[in-house]
């Protein structure tokens, strides 16, 4: 209930790899307080891991400082959680952790992988290696450590979303019969947006999160960036470029493909929500801390439009996404001129997979008539957002915030909200587009080109489907008499 005088805001909290973000955010989507605290992992070849118990020492800090910067008038009205898609770790009855927590790019179990017809990055497939290797146990998704804890050490259901890299059948809205062997390991799950709980005083001292505070199934960190992006009507997408790149979209049903490169997300109203992570991303450029460093960068680049090289940005070997290819490697064709040549290549080459992860979805068949919007940290660029605008050939959003925690503070507004307002509607309140960019004609048609070049070398390395190739080119050449 809230007392005359009193303004809501809903808490968003999010588990990245390298810190926990807390935003605290109002109806109209100012931010009300907000707090961030570091992690840290372990990485030993394939094998990437961290501690649970620093999930929860970080989210207590994030949050103290969030709730720390509210008016006494402002009353936290819910919260959810999101974390990064594929983690799972083993916890006993009452959700504490009993082995380190796999991340989402482990790549430990790949012989489960293989048996279970699954990615080795993959949920499932790191919980049978875990299982085998520490024997029983409760199958646990990064979230659910922290609502246990939040609720205190009340077991609660997971959420659709993080489930679906477990096995979960999202259509059905059932775990397989092929998953019935593992009984009780696996979790109860429900839709994203169900009221799970609620803050407990133990959990409320530590958090500075008021007792009593809802809390709202969340959503993986990819589908959390995409309600922050406001895409969630039918044909929209939204385009998250961090370390590597996650396209996300909505669709009235699912979008098939058989290949497995894309999979849908339930959202919480029942609609689907379609995607799939590349390996290209940010994460291929130097390490520059300096922001005027990278600004200066930035500008050098745009004399090399297009670049003399041709670089396929990966930041990791594999690729997922537009196309599955364990054996791909990062490649760059001839030699930079410069070092701005160099990272001209770069921006450029993960724009091209964007563009070439959108035809991938156009020939799948799925809606794409709706607004583009970029988030993730890479959105910060205002020289890289005109860049992929121009490459793409179509218009982006940049919203004011690119952080999955506003989706998780959009979802826990629609999660405790009466009336049968709808998420979208919620997150056109909330989402503020900061900037609308158009791609220039005479630019777009610069790249044409070296595009065309790496469809064709994809191809000819065996990565890249005929099919998808064929696609493509057929676009580009409809694109070109158009213009």
């Amino acid at each position: 209930m809230m007392f005359e005088g009193e303004a809501e805001a809903w808490l968003g909290i999010d588990l990245g790899t390298q810190s926990v973000r807390a935003l605290l955010v109002a109806a109209d989507g100012t931010v009300r307080g907000s707090g961030t605290a570091p992690l840290t992992g372990r990485r030993d070849g394939v094998r990437h891991e961290q501690d649970p118990r620093e999930w929860w020492e970080a989210v207590c800090t994030a949050s103290r400082a969030a709730m720390s910067q509210r008016s006494s008038r402002v009353r936290p009205g819910g919260l959810a959680v999101c974390g990064t898609s594929g983690t799972v770790l083993l916890t006993d009855a009452q959700g504490r952790p009993l082995t380190p927590g796999l991340m989402y790019d482990d790549g430990r179990a790949a012989e489960e992988a293989a048996r279970v017809g699954m990615q080795t990055s993959w949920a499932l497939p790191k919980a049978l290696w875990l299982l085998d290797a520490y024997g029983p146990g409760r199958v646990t998704h990064q979230p659910d450590v922290i609502t246990a804890q939040l609720t205190g050490g009340v077991v609660i259901p997971t959420d659709s979303s993080h489930a679906l890299k477990t096995g979960y059948d999202a259509e059905r809205e059932a775990w397989p019969p092929q998953l019935a062997h593992l009984g009780e390991v696996l979790p109860e799950v429900v839709r994203p947006g169900t009221r799970l709980g609620e803050v407990c005083s133990a959990a409320a001292e530590a958090t500075g999160i008021p007792a009593g505070t809802p809390i709202v199934a969340g959503m993986t960190d990819g589908c959390a960036a995409q309600i922050a992006s406001g895409a969630l009507r039918p044909g929209a997408w939204n385009s998250v470029l961090g370390t590597t790149l996650v396209l996300k979209g909505a669709s009235a049903k699912p979008v098939r493909d058989d290949a497995g490169v894309v999979y849908n997300h339930r959202a919480p109203d029942g609609s689907w929500l379609p995607g799939g992570a590349s390996s290209v991303g940010a994460g291929a450029l130097p390490m520059v801390a300096d922001p005027a460093v990278l600004a200066e960068l930035d500008g050098r680049a745009a004399a090399y439009e297009p670049s003399g090289v041709l670089t396929y940005p990966l930041a990791s070997p594999g690729e997922r996404f537009p196309f599955l290819a364990p054996d791909a490697t990062a490649f760059t064709l001839g030699t930079p001129a410069s070092e701005a040549d160099s990272w001209a290549a770069v921006l450029q080459g993960v724009a091209f997979t964007e563009r070439l992860c959108l035809d991938y979805l156009h020939h799948l068949g799925a809606p794409m008539d709706g607004p583009l919007t970029f988030t993730g940290g890479a959105a910060r660029s205002a020289y890289w957002n005109q860049l992929r605008t121009d490459i793409l050939g179509r218009p982006a959003r940049v919203p004011e915030q690119i952080e999955p925690a506003l989706g998780m503070a959009v979802l826990a507004a629609y999660g405790t909200r009466a009336g049968g307002i709808s998420l979208p509607d919620v997150a056109d309140r909330m989402v503020r587009i900061r900037t609308v960019l158009e791609p220039r004609a005479s630019h777009t048609a610069r790249f044409t080109e070296p595009y065309a070049r790496l469809v064709d070398e994809l191809e000819t390395r065996g990565w890249l489907p005929t099919p998808l190739a064929t696609h493509t080119r057929t676009r580009l050449n409809q694109d070109t008499i158009d213009s």
